[in-house]
């Protein structure tokens, strides 16, 4: 059933899907199926925090791993370990207890535009939220609304850069206010709240909702969406990233960015 539904799509035109809904749902129900494995993480950022047991290592460990994902991912991993390594593979540790010389080591690393200041600054305002504001989760559960997390993650940013930092730092946390697809948070988001026992996402954060969660929209997961007829607006911004969670919560209203796996391994793996 799936081949031929590709069959139909590989001589469709991308804006005139043919599947019914039903047909639709099912057949993203099974790319979840495929791509949500324990098999993902070999290939994908998220195995970063997987190295990890305590709730905020993992939290940390994520955050920093999602905030430079972006480029080629055997870079991204790489300089996700870099990362780790630098922090003694004891991120909250690290955050919590690291002196101005410890973060001078910092300054050697970089990963495209986030360079060794920028990280720096991230461990700083990092000890900021857990001492001053309760931690990452507390933080994004304080603004969350029944099906959105933009306002949070706006929100979110506010208080990050609340203490003195350099301005530069600013753009490696997009604003989805500002109409950004803020593609790297929602990534990080999805990773700490969904809880399916697939061994991919973590859900180590119980106060906020599935429901609430967005898809990570990319260049990939934005051109499958749009062969198959969920996304229409040409731009991958917050306007598409709105768009497209709509006629995702149709499929599933209570886990609709499960479907960032079959989007995502669609585009990625399969070049659909």
């Amino acid at each position: 059933m799936v081949l031929l539904f590709l069959i139909k799509f590989s001589t469709s035109l991308p804006s005139a899907p043919i599947m019914t809904k039903s047909e639709l749902k099912d057949f993203l129900d099974e790319k979840v199926l495929q791509y949500n494995t324990f098999d993902f993480i070999e290939s994908d950022p998220v195995q970063i925090p997987h190295l990890f047991s305590q709730k905020e290592d993992i939290e940390i460990a994520g955050f920093l791993s999602a905030t430079i994902a972006w480029g080629n991912r055997t870079m991204i991993i790489k300089n996700s370990h870099r990362m780790m390594d630098l922090m003694g593979n004891a991120p909250y540790d690290f955050v919590m207890s690291h002196s101005e010389n410890e973060l001078d080591q910092l300054e050697s690393f970089v990963h495209r535009t986030f360079n060794g200041g920028d990280l720096s600054s991230f461990i700083r305002s990092l000890k900021h939220i857990y001492t001053n504001h309760g931690g990452l989760e507390a933080v994004f559960s304080k603004h969350q609304e029944a099906h959105s997390m933009q306002k949070s993650i706006h929100e979110f940013k506010k208080i990050f850069f609340e203490i003195p930092h350099q301005y530069r730092t600013q753009k490696h946390i997009s604003d989805p206010l500002n109409n950004s697809a803020a593609k790297r948070i929602n990534m990080y988001l999805r990773w700490m709240i969904r809880q399916d026992n697939k061994g991919v996402d973590f859900g180590i954060w119980k106060t906020i909702s599935t429901a609430s969660l967005s898809c990570p929209l990319d260049v990939h997961s934005g051109n499958v969406a749009r062969k198959l007829g969920l996304l229409t607006r040409k731009q991958n911004d917050g306007k598409a990233v709105a768009e497209l969670d709509s006629q995702l919560r149709k499929l599933d209203s209570i886990d609709p960015v499960k479907y960032d796996f079959a989007l995502f391994g669609l585009g990625v793996f399969e070049g659909f």
